[in-house]
């Protein structure tokens, strides 16, 4: 056991304090914990001494004044919620039915006027999309949701679309049109200011048409609408006019009974809805035009036109009537005093 005098304790304070610091001495962990328990305590036990029991008691009993009205509100918002909701629903379910409903009434109606299958399905479809955007408007309506800025935000989006696509949205309208009315249908062989052939397509925005060169040609739907148009193939029977030209001095009894003769020899002319006609229709410079008016079924219309000019030739030469061809007669009259001059 080592025994320390006091000479030796102060010389050992005297060393440690050599350096001028009192002496660290090491934390107490302990009892820091302690002094934290010790508060937390003692602010619990304030808290339940400062503590108003008679709240507590409302709240347990119901007769918070906060608390009641809070629930009482929140059950008038569900009762007056819910029946809008179960109306919302309703309309929503029947309207749904009522727009299928329509779509097929619309359908059956075009095609009871034997419409083109890609206008059934566009015009069923957009039917449809409306139907449903209007029955979901009146079901957020019902329950509250204002739908007025949507409604004035989708006016605007489409007035834009349509000033933007003003040109594409004619030539629908235009399509709609003739695929509705049918001024003209496919295989037809119309003829709308320059343009002349056979309809080959009618689609949405625009037609396509094909001449006898082999051509493709390509019209807006828009200018087929608003603009006149012959369709020559529209009724079952159609009428051939032929111009046939005999020479002046010809004997115009001999060349009826001639040309009646080369349509009585072509089986394809009809006797309906008109008996052929062969009449003087001008007296021309060079020679005298006999018009032929004859009646024909629409597919044999080009048949004819081709057989019946290379028969009418035919005859002619067979029964030596003269085809005239342009000519004119040059008088020269003598000027005496000219040949004076010249003497």
């Amino acid at each position: 056991m080592l025994l320390i005098d006091e000479k030796e304790t102060s010389l050992l304070t005297a060393a440690a304090m050599g350096n001028g610091k009192p002496p660290e001495v090491p934390p107490d962990e302990f009892a820091q914990n302690l002094h934290a328990t010790d508060s937390i305590t003692r602010t619990v036990a304030d808290s339940l001494k400062n503590m108003d029991l008679s709240d507590l008691k409302g709240v347990v009993t119901g007769e918070n004044t906060l608390l009641r009205d809070g629930l009482r509100e929140l059950t008038e918002m569900t009762v007056g919620f819910v029946p809008k909701l179960l109306v919302a629903i309703l309309i929503l379910w029947v309207g749904m039915k009522l727009a299928k409903m329509v779509r097929k009434l619309i359908v059956k109606a075009l095609e009871r006027r034997n419409a083109e299958p890609s206008l059934k399905s566009f015009l069923g479809s957009l039917v449809d999309v409306l139907l449903k955007a209007m029955i979901i408007i009146m079901a957020m309506d019902v329950v509250g949701i204002k739908a007025t800025s949507f409604i004035a935000l989708l006016g605007a989006m489409g007035l834009a679309i349509g000033m933007a696509l003003q040109g594409t949205l004619q030539n629908f309208a235009g399509g709609v049109i003739i695929l509705l009315m049918k001024p003209f249908k496919v295989g037809d062989y119309i003829e709308c200011g320059q343009f002349k052939g056979y309809i080959q397509e009618i689609r949405i925005f625009h037609t396509v048409m094909r001449p006898f060169n082999g051509r493709t040609i390509v019209i807006p739907n828009s200018e087929l609408s608003n603009k006149s148009l012959i369709n020559h193939t529209k009724e079952e029977n159609i009428r051939l006019d032929v111009v046939a030209s005999v020479a002046y001095g010809s004997d115009l009894e001999k060349v009826k009974e001639v040309l009646m003769e080369v349509i009585n020899n072509e089986p394809l002319i009809q006797t309906e809805p008109k008996a052929p006609v062969v009449a003087v229709s001008e007296l021309g410079n060079s020679s005298v035009d006999l018009s032929m008016w004859m009646w024909v079924k629409v597919e044999d219309y080009w048949t004819v036109w081709l057989r019946i000019r290379e028969n009418i030739y035919n005859a002619f030469y067979r029964n030596n009537i003269t085809i005239p061809f342009p000519q004119m007669d040059v008088h020269i009259a003598s000027d005496s005093r000219s040949e004076r001059v010249e003497n």
